[in-house]
């Protein structure tokens, strides 16, 4: 007698109801219907469980890839800013270590170049300094990089750089002061 049609006996015996054999499909089934919830075989899931069980993932799992391609786009933010932060640098360290003179595109031009970038995304604004006409007064700005079409003695010039990332998401400005006082 096998082990389990034996145990069968045993949790039979507190019945009043005869035990059949397990050769008989019905009586299999009637047999395992009897048994405690433990000793039954599992059926597997049902389908209302199944989709149940794919809604509660998707709630976790939705906000997760929120969050990973928040995580993403941040990275790439991240990304080009320090690429900008490296161009900026760069265009301002050519510009401040250029000669006098009264055009500093090329040098932010060249400053973009370096890094394969479209010179179109850097705009230079060029300023001379105008001394006001008494020394307790203060002075302007004037546009353009020089006062004539040559640099002349103690001229002071402010160039500001702006520069965009390819993607145009950050942006960035500096400037430089040049002095020959």
């Amino acid at each position: 007698m096998s082990p389990q049609l034996d145990q069968q006996r045993q949790w039979h015996d507190h019945r009043d109801e005869p035990l059949c054999e397990l050769t008989n499909e019905s009586c299999a089934e009637a047999v395992a219907a009897q048994l405690p919830q433990s000793q039954r075989r599992d059926a597997g899931f049902t389908l209302i469980e199944a989709v149940i069980t794919i809604a509660l993932i998707s709630i976790v799992v939705i906000p997760l890839l929120g969050a990973v391609v928040a995580s993403i786009d941040a990275s790439g933010r991240g990304r080009s800013a320090a690429q900008i932060e490296t161009v900026i640098v760069n265009a301002a360290d050519r510009v401040n270590r250029a000669p006098s003179s009264c055009g500093y595109v090329g040098y932010v031009r060249a400053a973009l170049g370096s890094q394969q970038w479209d010179p179109d995304l850097a705009t230079v604004v060029e300023e001379h300094y105008v001394p006001a006409a008494a020394p307790n007064q203060m002075g302007t700005w004037a546009p353009g990089p020089c006062l004539i079409d040559s640099p002349t003695e103690l001229l002071v010039q402010r160039v500001t750089i702006r520069i965009s990332s390819p993607d145009g998401k950050v942006n960035r400005e500096i400037q430089v002061v040049k002095s020959d006082v």
